[in-house]
């Protein structure tokens, strides 16, 4: 594996942050990350998108990018949703490195260095994985399944912990450069353009500001987006359920013959009949839901609706990178 970092690191950091009504943790974010950035690089950026606050956010936006040269606020048309603000960022990136962080300070500006060392040692996509979640039992439950099917989709089966506090080489986005679709996953597009993947364990705090976005019922709609519009999966487990099942009817049918043959009577009872008709039905109806699921991806690819609309930003943006 190449080792580039330094180099890179001379190119300088671009840092990604997608804004949703955070206007009381935008301030001390951009603070904390000017005061830690120009020991990390030489040169650096920060990129506020805010999707569709509902709040102050793009006030504070504004008012951060006219205090610092190195801030730039991207502005949406509405609200498209965290990856697709993620993805306006990383196509307006300079810098051939590339750091993604949530705005709420979960992530720790001051986690970044710990970051870069392991793209010097080639790797193309570095995590910062929290060494505990910190939320509660059933969040952090739908939180695992969720990048449990990341990992599925990305076909890196071996990195579970996969998180919004990212590392990467900026050129990677070559990979997806023509993507459009409005279901956006980073991470997914990442493993297009590669598959050198690893993580670092950095502390993620609880929420002090606000509230998180993402409830249990998101998380699973998530996943469900992750598995249906990146993954092969959920088919084959459809046709697996079918073989399983066609293979309980044979044995059922093969058990009616024999008892018939063997003792000269039938199988009695209407509800060993209605049972043996609700599993196959039920059979049936779980492989229709997901065949529903994939033709739902395929009608919202085909009516090509974009993956977002930057309404307005803080500074001459070069349109050939947004």
């Amino acid at each position: 594996m190449k080792s580039t970092s330094t180099n890179d690191l001379r190119d300088g950091l671009s840092v990604v942050v997608p804004v949703y009504n955070s206007e009381g943790s935008l301030t001390p974010l951009v603070e904390r990350l000017a005061a830690v950035l120009p020991s990390a690089a030489s040169d650096w950026e920060i990129l506020l998108i805010n999707d569709g606050s509902r709040d102050h956010s793009w006030e504070v936006v504004r008012d951060l990018a006219a205090r610092y040269p190195q801030v730039c606020g991207l502005r949406m048309m509405r609200n498209f949703g965290q990856h697709n603000a993620l993805l306006a960022g990383v196509r307006a990136a300079r810098y051939a490195i590339t750091i993604t962080m949530d705005d709420d300070l979960q992530h720790q500006p001051e986690d970044i260095p710990k970051l870069l060392p392991k793209l010097g040692e080639g790797w193309d996509v570095v995590y910062g994985t929290p060494t505990a979640l910190p939320h509660g039992l059933w969040r952090n439950f739908f939180s695992r399944f969720t990048k449990r099917a990341l990992g599925i989709a990305m076909r890196i089966d071996d990195l579970v912990d996969i998180s919004a506090f990212r590392a990467f080489r900026t050129d990677l986005r070559r990979a997806f450069q023509s993507y459009s679709s409005p279901q956006v996953l980073l991470d997914v597009l990442l493993s297009w353009g590669t598959s050198r993947f690893t993580a670092v364990k950095c502390d993620h705090l609880p929420r002090t500001i606000g509230r998180s976005n993402y409830t249990p019922a998101k998380l699973f709609n998530q996943a469900m987006l992750i598995l249906t519009g990146y993954s092969t999966a959920p088919l084959r487990l459809a046709s697996s359920v079918g073989f399983v099942f066609t293979l309980f009817g044979l044995s059922l049918l093969a058990y009616v013959l024999g008892r018939y043959f063997i003792t000269g009577a039938s199988v009695p009872g209407f509800p060993f009949l209605a049972s043996a008709i609700a599993i196959f039905s039920g059979a049936q109806l779980f492989a229709l839901g997901i065949i529903g699921e994939y033709l739902a991806r395929i009608f919202n690819r085909t009516v090509e609706r974009p993956a977002y609309v930057i309404k307005e930003t803080t500074a001459p943006a070069d349109s050939s990178r947004v």
